[in-house]
């Protein structure tokens, strides 16, 4: 017959707990693995940021790309004058749009756009033989559109505008 007591034989060994050390080594091994899955976890929502930031700067400069892609190609009629800097809603030619720097985002009118004053955009347009062969340099315009996002990193985007 069996006796009830415990601590002898199979029951004992079925009744037993864990030891100090077999619980410390399983509090150790969850700790390593949570560490691993939050450190995982940061950088995948430290890259997502980013990449909101980087795909503001595309929209901004696909923005500017746009609005200067409708303008017409052609120079100033000879002893016109551009209108002045930064007065982009008075612009009627591609060319007067070289140079322009804005510090913070700007619609065309120079009313600043919500939540981007830290981006920096930049305008260059010049003359190009490379794009499109058979129209000459004098006819045909490549814009680069730089935007610096806040963290310092720059997108471009380039297009060609031709008069012919």
């Amino acid at each position: 017959m069996q006796s009830g007591r415990l601590g002898h034989g199979a029951d004992a060994r079925a009744n037993r707990g864990m030891t100090m050390i077999e619980l410390v080594a399983a509090i150790t091994i969850v700790a390593i693995a949570a560490s691993a899955v939050l450190g995982a976890i940061s950088i995948v929502v430290a890259r997502g940021a980013n990449t909101m930031v980087r795909q503001q700067a595309v929209a901004i400069a696909d923005a500017y790309l746009e609005e200067i892609l409708l303008q017409p190609s052609l120079a100033l009629p000879s002893g016109a004058t551009a209108p002045p800097a930064g007065a982009r809603a008075l612009y009627n030619d591609v060319d007067e749009y070289n140079g322009t720097l804005d510090h913070g985002a700007v619609d065309q009118f120079g009313n600043a756009v919500a939540n981007l004053s830290n981006y920096t955009v930049s305008v260059t347009v010049s003359q190009t033989t490379t794009a499109l062969t058979g129209i000459s340099a004098a006819n045909q315009r490549r814009i680069d559109v730089t935007v610096t996002d806040p963290t310092g990193i720059s997108v471009m985007l380039s297009g060609y505008r031709a008069n012919f």
